[in-house]
């Protein structure tokens, strides 16, 4: 199982899976962070963009993920102040220059974005705004590679680690799991030829009986990562129990805000924690981000669900697995 929307999209353009032998299926997990955002938090999201105080800021790849009855980009065409920024610092610069109005930002993702996310936080302190927030929903890699394999239909013998998360984290924290469950991982970049690599140093450790983690990405990857960026993270985020979309609730497996920097939790100043929502029947979201079906084996699939109307955010995002079968003819 690939970790990583980005090493899926590598795999099905280049054909890679189609070039290996049949005894080797590669499954794509919940590596995509816009797909496992749960759908409450999208209504949530579209609830503050509604208000006619706020400017909502977020990466354009959450414009068009669907909530249940709305997206982002449809409340911005009927007039919604919603903004694409490139950095959540851009956010923080826009609540500078308009104090008369309520900035959010909306922070999801791995523990690739938490670092630029934690430092928005912290800046926004430092310069005293008290009109900027941030909506957040970050997930963890660990705790789902471990719900993975402590499922009774897990089949995954081994992993692709993303090697973005751990130039951030390192892999000091997949050392537990390869000990707990006997599965190599392996790190690795997202060329085509780090991810034959990566595929060719996880059947090696698997016919040698090696139970190691291992480093393809070495470029970019160190066992402890990036300690500077992991300890602006400790300061500013704590671990939380988090809601994976399609999976369910995981512990441990987020991050939110530390009590001292509730003041900047949007759920919490906008009043939209409450909010609930149900998935689609037709979308198998779930089944997908778990590795126990492919795009295609959805009865949606190119029908009902397209990147034009998707029912669900594989579908949309850039990274999600439906969108790869779509967009290389799968």
């Amino acid at each position: 199982m690939e970790i990583c929307g980005g090493q899926t999209h590598t795999l099905i353009k280049f054909g890679i899976d189609r070039l290996l032998p049949e005894q080797i299926t590669l499954v794509h997990g919940p590596g995509c962070p816009v797909c496992v955002t749960p759908l409450e938090l999208i209504d949530k999201a579209i609830a503050i963009a509604q208000r006619p105080e706020v400017i909502f800021a977020s990466f354009g790849d959450m414009l068009r993920v669907p909530g249940s009855k709305d997206d982002l980009l449809s409340v911005k065409a009927r007039g919604g102040d919603v903004r694409m920024v490139y950095s959540p610092l851009d956010a923080v610069k826009l609540a500078q220059k308009n104090p008369e109005r309520q900035v959010v930002f909306f922070a999801v993702g791995f523990e690739t974005t938490a670092p630029a996310n934690a430092m928005a936080v912290w800046q926004a302190r430092q310069l005293g705004l008290k009109n900027f927030s941030i909506l957040c929903s970050h997930v963890l890699v660990p705790p789902a590679m471990e719900a993975i394999l402590g499922s009774p239909h897990n089949m995954i013998q081994g992993f692709l680690a993303a090697g973005h998360v751990c130039t951030v984290m390192g892999y000091w924290e997949y050392e537990p799991i390869v000990a707990k469950y006997r599965v190599p991982i392996v790190v690795t970049g997202f060329e085509p030829l780090d991810l034959l690599q990566g595929i060719y140093m996880a059947v090696n450790a698997l016919e040698q009986g090696r139970v190691q983690v291992e480093n393809q990405y070495v470029r970019s990857v160190r066992r402890d990562g990036n300690v500077p960026a992991q300890k602006l993270m400790r300061q500013v985020f704590e671990v939380t129990d988090r809601k994976w979309r399609g999976i369910g609730a995981i512990p441990q497996s987020g991050y939110r805000l530390r009590p001292e920097f509730s003041a900047f939790d949007a759920e919490q100043r906008f009043d939209v924690a409450a909010l609930a929502a149900q998935e689609s029947p037709l979308c198998i979201a779930g089944e997908i981000l778990q590795g126990l079906k492919k795009p295609h084996q959805c009865t949606a699939f190119g029908k009902q669900c397209t990147p034009e109307h998707p029912l669900g955010a594989p579908m949309v995002s850039s990274e999600g697995a439906c969108a790869a079968y779509y967009s290389y003819g799968r």
